[in-house]
């Protein structure tokens, strides 16, 4: 157990352990809601082959794509390509191994896993290339196919506010695949705006409780826009 106050000072300090090899899941969808300074760390350190599950990669030069800059990740495992050009490229030319999943599966897939479920089955794929080599089972006469959860070594995670007992509120969308994420990882990391008081925050507005998180940092984002749409 980390204890009660699982705050730390560096970022540093927040990945202490993270190894090459490892597998991380990562909260955001695009770049609403990403743990932007904890990659940045992960980059600093070096860190390769790693398998890293997020949404999607971020975008070029920014997010989970500064990893795919330095050759630092194996294997994706994402819902799509989205915006990153380097990511596209990467799969194509057979440098980084891909695992697309239906992004309503990949949520589950990290949900389950954090509830201590070993797998689950769904309708979602069947008949797709996405069943290739996975278990079908039919069910009141409709095909299903079998998915396995997933459990991170690490977990890094963008929250809003957080107290010292780590317990952590999103804000609006940035909710998105950041409490999944939170509950999957055997460290469980959460990068913060702002940490309060035990006390202060609802605790019917905590989204992901303490008990889920090792350590909590507050940090400053750029929160960068990742398509700017304008109307005259």
């Amino acid at each position: 157990m980390a204890g009660l106050d699982k705050r730390v000072s560096t970022y540093e300090e927040a990945l202490a352990e993270l190894t090459d090899g490892m597998t991380v899941l990562a909260g955001g969808f695009g770049l609403c809601g990403i743990p932007e300074n904890l990659i940045a760390e992960i980059r600093r350190r070096g860190v390769k082959d790693l398998t890293v599950v997020s949404n999607n990669c971020g975008v070029d030069g920014f997010g989970l794509g500064v990893l795919l800059e330095d050759r630092q990740i194996r294997k994706m495992i994402a819902s799509y390509v989205g915006e990153n050009a380097l990511f596209e490229q990467q799969l194509l030319n057979g440098e980084l191994e891909v695992e697309l999943t239906p992004q309503g599966t990949l949520a589950e897939k990290m949900r389950a896993g954090g509830a201590g479920i070993p797998a689950f089955y769904t309708a979602t794929g069947y008949g797709t290339p996405v069943a290739e080599g996975k278990e079908v089972r039919e069910i009141d006469g409709r095909h299903y196919i079998l998915e396995h959860a997933i459990r991170g070594d690490f977990a890094i995670v963008k929250g809003w506010k957080a107290d010292h007992f780590g317990n952590v509120m999103y804000r609006h969308t940035a909710q998105n695949f950041n409490p999944l994420a939170a509950t999957a990882g055997k460290i469980t990391v959460v990068e913060v705006e702002e940490i309060v008081e035990p006390g202060e925050l609802e605790p019917s507005q905590i989204h992901t409780p303490g008990i889920y998180v090792d350590r909590i940092i507050q940090g400053s984002f750029e929160k960068r826009i990742e398509k700017r749409t304008l109307r005259d």
